[in-house]
């Protein structure tokens, strides 16, 4: 057997575990490759016009892989808590999207499904995806809790360097974007490429102590429901008065994206912000010109703030 894992949506948050967790069970699994201009192509056949970018792309990755292994992993997550604790509908319903966009292909899937709300947790859900794999209790339960070792100790190093980062005496610029977008290399890395070509720290809002930033959170707004929304702006707390700017990075047309980025813009006035919208578009030229006049604006203003001060 092996399992084709999409290089997309919950892949950047979640890889770690899942690919630790096959591993221990002696699964054989591939990844697809980075996303390039064909697999958005070809997601953007199979999706509807309003879908967005992301969920384009995945859907361009399992095009990738569904010749290429016995199974395609899609993960499906409603709720991560109570009811307040929701996540996009694209993440809930993906499964259902992929069976049915894909079934004249004969595809099949191999999933799990967290909704805490209806006592759904990610060990019974990663239980009974081991029992379909042929694994008995007790090989799944060790491969869970050491997949969970794993991801901790790499969120732990990747904290570390964060706060290594902080420290730098450099212009710090705070890059608020989900990590399906962000760490995508066809959409997201050239924006952390631009700021470090401009001699910038790039500060990854989805690198945060999750239960901190989720607190965060509920200072800026207490009514915010979607989960993964929740972490980065409670991340926009934790670092804002250690940047010196932030950029909001969303895909079109993300509707939750738009709406959370509206209300940082009116209610966060005392730091210099812009947003960026990723619409899957050949050449970065007119994003690099927009990073490159909002870090000079950042730097005159630093400028003249020294003047004032000799």
């Amino acid at each position: 057997m092996k399992i084709g894992i999409p290089r997309a949506f919950l892949y950047y948050k979640y890889h770690v575990l899942w690919e630790t967790f096959f591993e221990e069970l002696g699964i054989e699994y591939i990844v697809s490759p980075q996303t390039n201009k064909k697999m958005i192509a070809e997601g953007s056949v199979y999706s509807i016009d309003e879908a967005c970018l992301p969920h384009k792309i995945f859907l361009g990755h399992v095009d990738y892989l569904i010749d290429k292994c016995d199974y395609i992993f899609v993960p499906r997550i409603a709720t991560l808590g109570g009811t307040k604790d929701i996540v996009c509908s694209r993440f809930q319903a993906i499964y259902d999207i992929v069976r049915n966009t894909f079934r004249d292909r004969n595809i099949k899937i191999l999933y799990y499904s967290i909704d805490i709300l209806n006592k759904d947790t990610e060990f019974k859900a990663f239980l009974k995806m081991g029992k379909f794999l042929g694994k008995n209790k007790a090989q799944i339960i060790k491969a869970y809790y050491i997949a969970k070792q794993a991801e901790k100790t790499n969120k732990l190093l990747d904290l570390k360097e964060q706060e290594k980062n902080l420290e730098s005496k450099k212009l710090k610029i705070l890059v608020v974007a989900h990590p399906y977008n962000i760490y995508d290399a066809y959409i997201g890395k050239p924006i952390i490429k631009t700021l470090k070509e401009f001699d910038c720290i790039p500060i990854l809002a989805c690198c945060t102590d999750t239960k901190k930033a989720i607190q965060e959170a509920k200072i800026i707004s207490h009514t915010l429901p979607w989960t993964f929304n929740k972490e980065l702006v409670g991340a926009i707390g934790l670092y804002k008065d250690q940047v010196d700017g932030i950029i909001l990075v969303s895909a079109f047309p993300c509707g939750p994206d738009a709406l959370v980025n509206e209300m940082i813009l009116r209610r966060l006035k005392d730091k210099p912000m812009i947003t960026l919208i990723l619409d899957g578009q050949e050449g970065t030229a007119g994003m690099e010109t927009r990073i490159e006049s909002f870090i000079d604006i950042i730097r005159i203003k630093e400028e003249k703030e020294h003047e004032k001060q000799m």
